[in-house]
């Protein structure tokens, strides 16, 4: 019986030939991660026992939830992830002006590679699967721990196969993809399990998609979402990543408890209703939903590829009279070549507002927080009951095709019925 590529990447690190779902390990990680809202109680933790961090280049902090700090109680925190940073000369802590969507921020910079397992406190460090990382959300003890002694547990997860095939129709993004599955297998259908993307159509995806994909691995209740590494990966990580890495790839015989198989050429356009992930539906019935507020962003949507459809689809349209359209690029990066390209003149000759780099309204933090009835179409990753603001407010999920044409229409709408 062979092994999934999460359990390569986990039998590598822990030297042995072989594991199987089940298994306890203690492994080696090669990067933590905490931002301002996990980061100060693993600090906390990690203070009680004694210790130096293991390893000062090993550790990323990114203040990005309430940053730029929105009031008293998010500055101290940030103050203390700072305080830290400075007191064991951490490398790599992102400040406001240098930082961004810790997700989108740790890729880019080149502080992730295939091969490498990855953790923070923080459940969307699924993300990095897209670089056939092994990377997962832990407890802030966990993490905490782990800052001083660079070591980790692990029960050796089992795996979902997802086999995709097929190419994907105009204006259906990743976004729409793992949204599907996630109405397919609903947000418990992968529950402590690897959802590892296999098939022929893995090449029809931009890393962007990718990205998106693993990051809402967790909505379906996945340990980690991964992928292989193919050209695009390759040529995504020159002139990032220099230092030497393994890519891994599942073994033939490798076991999965399902297989899932995905043509692309059948997706739509759609969006998940309140208020669940997996409340999925087809944008061409949502037409009836009317709108108050659209967010394009997060360490979902908020990459550079993710900005440009949005600015596909509002150049030379307005944003309905009735409709606040936040667009927030996820790092200072994708700001500026979004300022060159001319995205953000775009976005305010729509009547979009801009935002610096920050995760925001995402978790109900600040810069579009929703009043009671309020419905928002949003880019972010889960539509939980007040999740954005006020419970009894709704969030829909969806692209940032879905979402731009939203803002036009004032209603549930594809890009298809603003580009034609």
């Amino acid at each position: 019986m062979g092994m999934t590529m999460t359990q390569k990447i986990l039998a590598m690190h822990v030297g042995r030939e072989f594991v199987e779902a089940g298994d306890l390990l203690v492994s080696q990680v090669d990067l933590i991660l905490a931002n301002d809202i996990t980061g100060p109680p693993a600090i906390n933790e990690f203070e009680k026992i004694g210790r130096p961090v293991f390893n000062k280049d090993k550790i990323a902090l990114v203040p990005d939830h309430f940053s730029p700090c929105k009031d008293i109680k998010s500055a101290t925190l940030c103050k203390q992830m700072r305080d830290f940073a400075r007191k064991h000369n951490i490398t790599n802590y992102f400040e406001v002006g240098r930082m961004g969507i810790e997700h989108a921020l740790l890729p880019d910079k080149g502080l992730v590679a295939p091969g490498e397992i990855v953790i923070g406190a923080d459940s969307h460090t699924c993300t990095y699967g897209a670089l056939n990382a092994l990377s997962t959300g832990m407890g802030q003890t966990d993490i905490g721990c782990a800052m001083a002694s660079g070591t980790t547990w692990f029960k050796v997860p089992a795996a979902i196969k997802v086999e995709l095939t097929g190419k994907m129709p105009k204006y259906v993004k990743g976004k729409d993809l793992i949204l599907t599955l996630i109405g397919m297998i609903g947000v418990d259908g992968a529950r402590y399990q690897s959802l590892e993307f296999t098939g022929p159509g893995v090449a029809e995806l931009e890393m962007a998609d990718r990205f998106t994909i693993c990051n809402m691995a967790i909505e379906a209740g996945g340990k980690n979402g991964i992928f292989p590494v193919d050209e695009k990966t390759k040529a995504f990580l020159a002139g990032r990543v220099t230092r030497p890495w393994t890519a891994v790839e599942p073994d033939p015989d490798a076991e999965y408890v399902q297989t899932v198989q995905m043509d692309l050429s059948k997706l739509v356009p759609v969006v998940s209703y309140p208020h669940l992930p997996e409340n999925t539906h087809p944008v061409s019935e949502s037409h009836h939903i009317k709108i108050d507020q659209v967010v394009v962003g997060s360490c979902t949507n908020g990459r550079l590829e993710d900005i440009a459809q949005a600015a596909e689809v509002l150049k030379d349209h307005k944003v309905n009279d009735n409709v606040r359209c936040i667009i927030i690029p996820a790092t200072q990066e994708v700001y500026q070549e979004a300022i060159r390209l001319g995205y953000v003149d775009i976005f305010i000759n729509a009547g979009a507002a801009v935002s610096t780099p920050t995760c925001g309204p995402c978790l109900g933090g600040y810069m579009g927080i929703l009043a009671a009835g309020e419905r928002c179409v949003s880019t972010t990753n889960r539509n939980f009951r007040g999740r954005m603001g006020h419970v009894d407010s709704e969030v829909y999920l969806a692209s940032p095709y879905t979402a731009a044409a939203s803002a036009v229409k004032g209603y549930i709408a594809s890009a298809e019925e603003v580009l034609g």
